[in-house]
């Protein structure tokens, strides 16, 4: 048992476990379900209905963790309704569409009146009942409606309460908190902060003043009714990550996770150094079961997307009239006024600026067939042969050993596709691209190529071959710097190579096994050598086909954001699919380049496994 399930052991196991048989609970009994089970599924479903929690029970019949004694945690949270959360969720939408994902996307619009706490199986209708109680208590004194002041800061934005309407939710919450700890045996804390509604947080700073701009769209005086709603989540999966399964999988071996479509998995990043490229190790939310998965069957979900909801308390505030709500607000943006209410509108210039586009290659071919690749489509006497249509038709002539290919293979056949249907895609949305750099490796200029080819510029732009945009050196199994193809090879394949380009990074300024810190440097300086080379009147977009490494390395130093964390990089990389992209925008009025939307969406499918009529069409 690992140390930390082992402390959440310790918490309950000295616990009275007294019975409380409600009436969805004996239906269970009498199905013969034990009752500590019978609870947990109860608890698990938001004690709903029976029909719910035998639906669990089934889901989770092998579920290694049935049997644990580990208790749900529970916070007590006021929401709004009506309008105003129609707008809170309009502006959820549009700042993630603008600005990206910030840490307010994880949870809906609230109010935090306790924060988690525990409390046993058997004692949580207690909370329902002291939810009830209290509410009633306060139901006339609490506020008809509630005044909301807009805040500001570099990593925060969200609506603050006012004072005289804070003291009384934080006496409905001290209420609630001195009840539960009494009569449910919980240790419920009060929130003492000042209370607030989070719009944003720990954004990128230059993101601060769209946020702004699109948050003065909400009038905070719209009709509302609020709600204080009792939520719970599984404590062993606080730090996880949250997917959500985008297509069924079924496994191919016995360590492999069933998933359905819909399905939410929690995966721990720390655990993940036993999965191979394109795989994760998750726990289903649905059946409690823990297996490999393929990473691109999944998109990451919402913290609160895996939280139940059990009860709420509606203060009705209806006989007591709302103040008349306040005219739409306009905010002007880019010099005309736009409504809130019938369109957002982007905050950034339409006009065409100098973009860069950075790609990771498309499908390698080792990605498929491992890396003994070469020796599965070798003859005796040496010679290339196509061993499954997935493998290239054929392989470019190098003045040395084929074995070459094994420390730069070339891209799959599917790889090929991938990369003419992101060229065809950028030429639908009408990119104009007017530079072209790509790492030396194969992978990255045979990428180049079909993506131009798609474009219908594979004649017309030609591709700068860059050593400086080659992957951490750290990574190569070799422990060297792989012997690439010569320009004069790539010109013989037929590739369309801008031989007058001079590198930035000459092959023999890699180094084997760089540090982090080493490579972090080489991609901060190759960036910004490249977006000076390419003059800054010309509008279009500078391609740049890398490395899974190379949309943060490059990206974050264009924009001027800090490097990651070597241990954070890793497990970032390991997420980026084939032709996986990042797009930078150039913002001349303040010199700086910002991260927006790539151009084009992401391209997903899933694995097709090599296939034996025989041995599957005729054996017994």
């Amino acid at each position: 048992m690992a140390g930390a399930e082992a402390q959440l052991y310790a918490k309950v196991s000295n616990k009275n476990r007294g019975r409380n048989t409600s009436a969805l609970l004996e239906p269970l009994l009498a199905k013969g379900f034990p009752a500590h089970i019978a609870q947990k599924a109860l608890v698990a479903t938001g004690q709903k209905t029976i029909e719910d929690a035998v639906k669990w029970l089934h889901s989770h019949c092998n579920d290694p963790s049935l049997d644990d004694p580990i208790p749900q945690e529970y916070a007590l949270y006021l929401c709004p309704t009506g309008r105003l959360h129609g707008r809170l969720q309009d502006f959820w939408k549009e700042s993630k569409r603008q600005c990206g994902k910030n840490r307010a996307h994880e949870v809906f619009p609230h109010i935090t009146l306790c924060d988690f706490f525990t409390c046993e199986d058997q004692k949580v209708e207690l909370l329902y009942d002291i939810l009830k109680r209290v509410g009633d208590s306060f139901s006339q004194s609490f506020p008809p409606s509630i005044s909301l002041t807009l805040h500001a800061s570099p990593s925060y934005l969200g609506f603050f309460i006012d004072d005289s309407q804070a003291n009384v939710l934080k006496q409905f919450a001290a209420a609630f908190s001195s009840e539960a700890s009494a009569l449910a045996d919980c240790h419920v804390k009060p929130s003492l902060k000042q209370f607030h509604l989070t719009l944003a947080h720990k954004f990128y700073p230059h993101h601060q003043k769209t946020l702004e701009q699109l948050a003065k769209c909400i009038n905070p005086g719209e009709p509302c009714q609020w709600v204080a709603a009792l939520y719970s989540r599984d404590m062993r999966f606080v730090y996880y990550q949250r997917l959500r399964a985008l297509f069924q999988y079924k496994p191919q071996n016995i360590d492999e996770l069933m998933i359905n479509a819909g399905d939410l998995i929690y995966v721990d990043p720390a655990q993940q150094s036993g999965a191979s490229e394109g795989w994760v190790i998750g726990t289903s939310h649905r059946t409690g079961c823990r297996g490999f998965l393929p990473e691109n069957y999944t998109e990451r979900a919402h913290e609160a997307d895996t939280w139940v909801k059990h009860r709420e308390y509606v203060f009705d505030t209806a006989s007591r009239s709302f103040p008349k709500a306040e005219k739409e607000p306009k905010v002007k943006v880019n010099g005309d006024a736009h409504n809130l209410s019938v369109s957002w509108s982007a905050t950034s210039n339409a006009a065409l600026r100098r973009g860069v586009l950075v790609m990771r290659h498309g499908e390698r071919v080792d990605q498929v067939f491992g890396k003994s690749w070469l020796q599965q489509c070798l003859t005796a006497d040496g010679k290339y042969y196509r061993a499954d249509l997935n493998f290239p038709s054929s392989l470019p002539r190098q003045k040395d050993s084929m074995k070459q290919f094994e420390c730069d293979p070339p891209l799959s056949c599917c790889g090929v596709f991938q990369s003419r249907l992101i060229g065809e895609a950028l030429l639908d949305q009408e990119v104009t691209v007017s530079y072209v750099y790509s790492s030396p490796a194969l992978r990255c200029v045979q990428t180049a190529h079909h993506v131009l080819q798609g474009l219908k510029l594979n004649q017309k732009v030609r591709i700068r071959v860059e050593p400086g945009l080659f992957d951490w050196t750290k990574w190569e199994a070799s422990r060297a710097i792989p012997n690439f193809m010569t320009m004069a090879e790539l010109v013989e394949a037929s590739y369309n190579i801008d031989t007058s380009y001079r590198a930035n990074f000459p092959l023999s300024s890699l180094v084997p096994s760089e540090s982090y810190e080493d490579y972090v440097s080489r991609s901060s300086a190759v960036i910004k050598q490249i977006t000076t080379a390419c003059p800054s009147k010309g509008k279009g977009v500078i391609l740049i086909v890398g490395h899974g490494s190379s949309l943060a390395s490059l990206t974050r130093a264009l924009a001027g954001l800090p490097s990651r964390d070597s241990g954070d990089f890793a497990q970032m990389v390991r997420k980026i699919p084939s032709l996986g992209m990042c797009f930078c925008e150039e913002q001349k009025e303040e010199n700086k380049w910002h991260m927006v939307n790539p151009p084009v969406k992401t391209l997903t499918h899933g694995a097709n496994a090599a296939f034996n009529w025989r041995n599957t069409i005729l054996e017994d």
